[in-house]
């Protein structure tokens, strides 16, 4: 992965209705990268993807993408981004073939003919090039948006939800390509929901209502965070969790299945408490690292809607 930024802005806001939707975002994001939006609906995330991409013109903020001004060069990242959205947008009454061809000849591709039948080919979908869109599975229909993306050749991938109501198989599949094209030096965006899709990201930006909470590698978010997490398992799990909110150390307490993680910021505090129950016997206590899931709902529990009704008016 190389250390140039495909990504550099800083400042980056947008307004709606006199609140700001995005608020004074920085991202940096390296060549090669794949780089993981992480937070929960109406958090700015699909609105920064597109300032950055191009198709809204920031209220705020500078910087670049792809080597081109954010603010005054809209059009040319346009033309080297491939933006994947949430909700499927190719043409349902045309076949994959054909859905292809005209997003190639929107882009101006060469040698169209030879770069649809190879898109076919390297997303496995040349055995149903004669399929119409609108028949394809949710599955089938994700791998056909994401070729239409590629079919430019673009630099940079910014893809919105992308795994959002496929099965896990066809999930897995996606990242496997995903990291494949990241090997070759294509950087890549994306925003998720899913904690398993997450921890496959180098980077991650936690974004929430319009801020971003924190960012950096993946694997460091939880110690950048400064959780500790305890893991225990046993019976009344439900009754013990009512207890836990009450005692010293402990910020928070997440249901995992059939086991509970116990995470607080004072290390000390939160296993002074932990040694209490122990001792009290019942359940099975272990030290573990903390995850990105613990850390995501630590800093959400600090969040503030920047839509809600007693929320300041933008200015």
């Amino acid at each position: 992965m190389s250390t140039a930024a495909v990504i550099d802005v800083t400042g980056l806001t947008k307004v709606f209705s006199g609140r700001k939707v995005v608020d004074d975002f920085d991202i940096r994001v390296p060549k090669g990268a794949i780089y993981g939006f992480l937070g929960p609906n109406g958090s700015g995330k699909t609105t920064t993807i597109r300032m950055l991409c191009g198709l809204l013109i920031p209220d705020g903020g500078q910087g670049e993408c792809l080597g081109f001004d954010v603010l005054k060069e809209a059009d040319q990242i346009k033309a080297q981004v491939g933006y994947m959205t949430q909700k499927f947008s190719l043409y349902e009454d045309l076949s994959i073939r054909e859905n292809l061809d005209f997003v190639a000849r929107m882009y101006g591709v060469r040698d169209r003919k030879a770069r649809v039948t190879r898109a076919l080919e390297e997303l496995g979908l040349a055995n149903r090039a004669k399929q119409l869109a609108g028949t394809l599975s949710g599955g089938w229909k994700q791998r056909l948006a994401l070729a239409a993306c590629l079919i430019h050749d673009p630099q940079l991938l910014l893809l919105d939800e992308p795994t959002a109501g496929v099965d896990p198989k066809a999930r897995r599949d996606f990242w496997d390509e995903i990291r494949r094209l990241s090997k070759a030096g294509v950087t890549v965006l994306v925003s998720t929901h899913y904690m398993d899709e997450a921890v496959q990201c180098d980077f991650i930006a936690y974004i929430a209502y319009g801020k971003k909470l924190i960012d950096g590698p993946a694997a460091d978010i939880p110690t950048m965070v400064g959780l500790t997490t305890w893991r225990v398992a046993g019976p009344e799990l439900g009754a013990l969790e009512e207890r836990l909110k009450t005692m010293q150390g402990v910020l928070q307490v997440a249901r995992f299945g059939a086991v509970l993680h116990v995470s607080g910021t004072d290390t000390a505090a939160l296993e002074a408490s932990v040694r209490q129950l122990e001792a009290e016997g019942g359940q099975q206590w272990s030290l573990q690292p903390a995850g990105l899931e613990e850390a995501f709902i630590y800093l959400m529990t600090g969040a503030r809607d920047n839509f809600a009704i007693d929320s300041p008016v933008a200015a």
